[in-house]
This record gives C-alpha cells, sequence and structure tokens, in this order.
C-alpha cells in the first residue's frame, strides 16, 4: 500500500484536508494539477478568519502547503486519469502511467470557468482573452478591457483590473446583479467602470495583428448590436465542475451537471469514497466552506481506514 489516504486536488479543500488526515497520523498524498486551484490565483480574499482581514490568494496557499509540509503530507505533481477499486484498496492512475494505492481517496479537484462559446474566444485566449484578472491584468495597463459576469467574482475581478486598465465595460444579461451589497457599491462607485445591463457577448474580434481589438454586444431587450473597442475581454460566468475524469469509474454519485452528490460524513458513493469543495454539489462556495469540507472529509476517511486495518 503506497498510502493510506489519496486527495486529489491542491486547493483550500484539499489541503485542508491534507493537514487533518496528516494530524491523524495518516500517510497522505495531495495530488495536483494546479497548485492551490482558483485560491491560487485570488488576488485578494477580505474574508478568509485570521488573517486579518486580507490576504493575497498567493500567501493563503503557500501557508496552507507548509501547514501541509509540516504534517508529512506528500505533493505529487502528477494528475488522475482513473480511479479503481478492489476490495478494500483503491488503486488511482495518473497521466504519465503510474499506479499508486491506497484505502481511501479525497476528490477536491474543484471547478473549471465556464466558457462562453462564443466566435473569438478560444481562438484569442491568451491574445486579449482571459479568465484570471490576477494573472492577466498587468499586461492591459492603461488599456481599455471588457468583464463579463454579474457575480461576486466578475465584480472582484472588475474592482482588481481597475487598478490597471484605464477603462472597464461591466458587461451583465441581467438588470440587476447578482454578487454582493458591498461589492455592487464599489463597482457602481468605480469612475473606471461602465455597466451595460441586460447585454451579452455575442463575438470577439481581433485586428491583421491576431490581438483583440474589439467586442461585439447585443442588448437582449431591444436586440440591438454593438461594437465596444478594447484590448481585452475577461470572462467570469461561472464554472464547470473538474469530475469528467471519473464520470465512468461507477464510484461516486453525481447530478447532470457533474457536480458530486456526498452525505453527511462528505461519503461520495462507494466505501472509502470522499468528496469536497467546489467539486460538491451545494449553494455556498467560498474558500472556508471548501475548507471546512476537507476537513469533514479527512476526518471520517482517518475513522473509515482506522476500522478496515483494526
Amino acid at each position: 500500500m503506497n498510502y493510506d489516504l489519496i486527495i486529489i486536488g491542491s486547493g483550500p479543500a484539499g489541503m485542508s484536508a491534507g493537514v487533518y488526515a496528516g494530524r491523524a497520523t495518516l500517510k497522505t498524498a495531495i495530488f495536483e494539477k494546479q497548485p492551490g486551484g482558483q485560491m491560487g490565483s485570488t488576488w485578494s480574499i477580505e474574508n478568509y478568519p485570521g488573517t486579518g482581514g486580507t490576504v493575497s490568494g498567493y500567501r493563503l496557499n503557500e501557508d496552507m502547503r507548509r501547514q501541509c509540509a509540516d504534517n508529512n503530507v506528500e505533493f505529487v505533481q502528477e494528475s488522475i486519469t482513473d480511479i479503481k477499486k478492489n476490495g478494500e484498496t483503491i488503486e488511482v492512475t495518473t497521466e504519465l502511467g503510474n499506479t499508486y494505492t491506497c484505502y481511501a481517496v479525497i476528490l477536491a479537484t474543484g471547478a473549471d470557468p465556464r466558457k462562453l462559446g462564443i466566435p473569438g474566444e478560444s481562438e484569442y485566449r491568451g491574445l486579449g482573452v482571459s479568465y484570471c484578472a490576477t494573472c492577466d491584468a498587468n499586461f492591459f495597463k492603461d488599456l481599455r478591457v471588457a468583464v463579463i459576469g454579474g457575480g461576486d467574482t466578475a465584480l472582484e475581478e472588475a474592482l482588481y483590473l481597475s487598478k490597471f486598465a484605464s477603462e472597464i465595460t461591466l458587461i451583465h444579461r441581467r438588470d440587476t446583479f447578482r454578487g454582493s451589497k458591498i461589492l455592487v457599491n464599489r463597482v457602481e462607485n468605480d469612475p473606471k467602470i461602465k455597466i451595460l445591463y441586460d447585454t451579452v457577448p455575442v463575438k470577439i474580434t481581433a485586428g491583421s495583428d491576431g490581438l483583440v481589438n474589439g467586442l461585439v454586444v447585443k442588448n437582449v431587450k431591444d436586440e440591438q448590436e454593438q461594437t465596444i473597442p478594447l484590448e481585452g475581454v475577461f470572462i467570469f460566468v461561472g464554472h464547470v465542475p473538474n469530475t469528467g475524469f471519473i464520470k465512468n469509474t461507477g464510484l461516486f454519485d453525481m447530478d447532470d451537471q457533474g457536480y458530486i452528490l456526498v452525505n453527511s460524513e462528505m461519503n461520495a458513493g462507494k466505501p472509502g469514497i470522499y468528496a469536497a469543495g467546489d467539486v460538491l454539489q451545494k449553494e455556498i462556495r467560498q474558500i472556508v466552506t471548501a475548507a471546512a469540507d476537507g476537513a469533514e472529509a479527512a476526518i471520517n476517511s482517518a475513522h473509515y481506514i482506522e476500522e478496515i486495518e483494526y
């Protein structure tokens, strides 16, 4: 047996699970594709308890990783491609063809940005189209950009971009925002941000140099279209759970969208199979709730492993 517990994903859910598993003296490994998950690329976190009010996602990620390492948790930079269960033994296979065994698995793979599916989106990704203001804002200093979305993430990223861009057009398909009131107030009072309600993106255009130079949008009420000249398009319209690789394993209970269903013990289907964080079907997706999920999944997986070992 390579490990007692394998955690798939190194966001706040996975690393919280790692801390609790390590403290329970489980031989634990965290397999990661994107260190820190979405948290690692978040520029400012204001609502995580104990941080003094504001902390960068990078800093919080590094602190969590250090705490995992201090509890003897290993980090493995390999992506899991398959999971099988043979009696009490679980086998995970990676993209490199390596196979590892354990008694329990916690799936904490989170979710990826949802795509718009409009012309120009995939063609110009990295050439003006982005899904991460923290990663790319510096490239748009004194340039014009659009932010698409109406939730907290879109509002937060628009505010962050206002530190760099000369002009921001915030595009939302409804007539009111879904985000928190404090963020809505900040956006509405930011002189750099112009808001277009009842509007959807239609097409992203580029110049002869292959770089984004405009966004075609349509008003959903009068069907009128207009082209906004700009250099960047930032898209924040939700997420898709990273569960494609486990859909055919028969080990996990899932809903129609691919989110994982768990019981009160964070068990996700077969014995020894757990899940935590944004990959779950749930109403609230915050760093603190992901961390809580991870802790609960680790504690219950430790109880399960103790039962089968003794």
